[in-house]
Formats: C-alpha cells, structure tokens, sequence
C-alpha cells in the first residue's frame, strides 16, 4: 500500500506540475519564447548553484568529491555534444548536399536533449526523495509532494522555453516532459525497494543533475545574449535572466 502511495504521489506530482507549465508556457507565454530563454538561464543557474548543489552537500557528499563529479558531469556533456556535432558535421560533408534551414534546425536543437536528459535526472531523485518522506510517514510523504510540485513548476515552464525555441511543437515538448517527468515515478520504486543503496548515491546524482543544468545554461543559451547589441536591447535581456533567478529563489522558499 505505501509503494502505492508513493507511485500516486509521484505521478500527481509530475502531471499536475507538468500540466500547469504547459498552460502557462503555451496558452499566456507563447508570444515571449525568446525573453522566457533568457529566464531559463538564470533558473537554470540558480536552481543548479542555490538549491542543487547545497542539497548535495547536506547529504553527505564531501565538497572534493562535490566539485570532481560536477567537473566530470561538465565534461561528459561536452565530449558527448562535440561527438554528436562531429557525427553531424560528417554526414553532411559526406553526402555533399547544401541542407540549409535543416543544418540550422538540428543547430538551434542541440540543447534540447541534454535538457530532457537533466530534468529526468532531477524528477529521479525527486521520486526517490518522495519515497524516503513517505518511509518516514504518510504525511510526511504529502507535504514534500506538494513542494516538489511546488519547485517543480517554474523548472518546467524554462524547459518548454528551451524546447519551444530549438524547434519542438507543444505537443512534442509536453509528451517529451512528461516522458522525463515519469522518471519520477522510476525513482521512488527503486528508492522505496533501495533505499539504504540510493541515499548513498543520491548526492552524486544530484551533483550530476547540477551539472548537467550549469553546461546547458552556459554553454547553450548564454552565449545567445553575448552577441554585439545595444543597450537598449541588452538591458531586457539581462533582466529577464534575473528574473529567473528570482523565480527559482521563490519556488525554493515554497520547497523550504
């Protein structure tokens, strides 16, 4: 009955958040998916620095082992991205064919599924992080539901910014989240059958999780704002990643 329970929760928790972001996202913020970008970044950046990482040193991660598993997260992404990008820059040398607007599709894309991977990650230890509350007591269980749910929603408004604007139509960008959403559910079976085994390793999950949010933020969409524009336009921008900061500091003041 308590893994029900903890299955329930879970599945609530990534439909109802997932749901609420697409309304926002899709139906009162389509109009400003390249400003909403920008918000991404910051939510992205805080949430990895503010929320994530220190999440991970309370559970027990010493800050050496913090720091390598984040350095090698980085890393990973990177020769992954450049491998995909060599691969891609290959098979259009090879075939000798101009591709054009598709070459720039699959270009403005390449951060979509790092991101999808990242947000799998983070809704996996949520689960298992569900699973521990309920372990402790049902009402216990709830209420960290809820505040997942809580945090939960501004992170998944800023991946449908970041998938809207690689090419993604809104129904693939929601059955792409809520795909990545049922990791969730994942997590809290393994972690309620596991549980002992998981907490050893969840601080280093969530320090990949980190990572993986800190390399998309910097290395895909930040670049965006450091092109040559004017004041005018720059100041906007800069305002719409701090406002992504305040976001997060908001969801994780609901979380606390």
């Amino acid at each position: 009955m308590l893994l029900l329970f903890i299955i329930v929760a879970n599945l609530a928790s990534t439909v109802v958040s997932l749901t609420l972001a697409a309304m926002l996202s899709f139906r009162w913020l389509s109009g400003l998916v390249d400003r909403l970008v920008h918000v991404s970044i910051g939510l992205l950046l805080a949430t990895a620095l503010v929320h994530i990482v220190p999440e991970a040193l309370e559970r027990g991660i010493a800050p050496t082992a913090l720091g390598w598993t984040v350095l090698v997260g980085i890393l990973s992404l990177f020769v992954l991205e450049k491998m995909t990008l060599i691969h891609h820059t290959h098979h259009y040398e090879g075939d000798g064919h101009d591709h054009g607007r598709g070459h720039d599709a699959h270009e403005a894309g390449r951060g979509a599924y790092p991101i999808l991977i990242a947000d799998a990650l983070h809704n996996f230890t949520d689960g298992v992080v569900i699973a521990a509350a309920f372990l402790v007591n049902a009402r216990a269980g709830m209420v960290t539901a809820l505040a997942v749910l809580a945090h939960e929603i501004p992170h998944e408004i800023g991946d449908f910014m970041i998938l809207l604007n690689a090419g993604f139509s809104r129904r693939r960008s929601f059955l792409f989240m809520l795909l990545s959403g049922f990791s969730a559910v994942l997590g809290g079976c393994i972690g309620y059958f596991v549980l002992e085994l998981m907490q050893a390793l969840l601080p280093y999950a969530l320090a990949i999780a980190a990572a993986s949010f800190i390399y998309i933020a910097l290395s895909d969409l930040l670049p965006e704002l450091m092109r040559r524009s004017s004041l005018r336009q720059s100041l906007p921008e800069v305002g719409f990643v701090f406002l992504g900061v305040v976001i997060a500091l908001l969801a994780m003041r609901l979380d606390s």
